[in-house]
């Protein structure tokens, strides 16, 4: 509960438990006056409600309109309380605690807050009382409130919970809430629906990603293959260059082994067996060298 409310049903109670012995109409409408004029007092259904406030109603006309005063304090105006006539005067203290609970009233729509609107609608003689009626309001803590001079307005941030509902106001007052919970729902689905789309295309730019990560992780392999086959023919290439060298060498050594045995044989015939036998010795160092 809020602490201003507690305080006000603390301050109260005391005028509730004093209802019993207000058998008389005078001694009820007397608890009335004292219940609205003292401090921290600002709710007052549950005094509206006990047996001897109730008898007020029907009583004689001289206390029957203390009646209606409580139950203006309670859910009505300043407003309310000046087109209503027979009320009783009310004294310097009711009326600040009028005006301020009638503030709270006006402070449910932005479009009453101004200077102009207050000053007429609280019957306050300037601005500076105007002024000196919303500060001692907040700090009352009936509201959170500041003072815009350059606009001549009230910006409200929140208001304490110490009006009374008027009698017949919970249908209205549901009907409100009602169509209240019914934008909200109206809301929550926009925000779900919203939410459903941004998770499918999500999705979709995840499928899409995938896709694009496998094509480049094939490509990327493709390539490697084929650089890999490039790379094995140029080994086997320069493998068939290097034997084609080495065989081309070992026809020269030959060639000149050849022509040192012809000459050999040539200078005679002596040396001609032995120099067979390094003719053949060559040739295995060739064949060697081959393999």
């Amino acid at each position: 509960m809020d602490p201003t409310q507690q305080k006000a049903l603390n301050a109260l109670e005391a005028f509730i438990l004093l209802s019993p012995s207000a058998s008389s109409p005078r001694a009820a409408a007397d608890l009335v006056k004292q219940a609205t004029s003292a401090p921290n007092t600002y709710v007052f259904a549950e005094l509206l409600q006990t047996k001897n406030i109730a008898a007020l109603r029907t009583g004689p006309p001289e206390h029957a309109p203390y009646y209606t005063l409580l139950e203006i304090f309670a859910w009505g105006t300043w407003a309310d309380y000046s087109s209503t006539p027979n009320l009783p005067t009310l004294t310097e203290a009711q009326a600040h605690k009028l005006r301020q609970l009638s503030l709270l009233s006006l402070s449910t729509s932005p479009s009453t807050l101004t200077y102009t609107h207050l000053l007429t609608a609280l019957s306050l003689p300037s601005t500076r009382a105007l002024e000196d009626l919303v500060i001692s309001t907040i700090y009352a803590g009936l509201l959170v409130a500041k003072l815009d001079t350059q606009s001549q307005r009230v910006d409200v941030s929140s208001v304490s919970p110490l009006r009374d509902l008027r009698p017949g106001r919970i249908p209205q007052l549901i009907s409100t809430l009602d169509a209240w919970n019914g934008r909200c729902v109206s809301v929550l689905d926009g925000l779900e629906n919203q939410i459903k789309d941004v998770r499918h295309k999500a999705l979709e730019r995840r499928k899409r990603e995938q896709r694009d990560e496998t094509a480049v992780e094939r490509l990327v392999t493709q390539a490697k293959e084929k650089d890999k086959g490039k790379h094995g023919q140029e080994e086997k290439g320069k493998a068939a260059g290097k034997r084609v060298a080495q065989e081309a060498e070992v026809e020269v050594a030959l060639e000149d082994g050849q022509d040192e045995m012809d000459v050999d044989e040539k200078a005679g015939g002596g040396r001609s067996r032995g120099a067979k036998r390094g003719g053949v010795g060559f040739k295995n160092a060739a064949r060697r060298m081959m393999g």
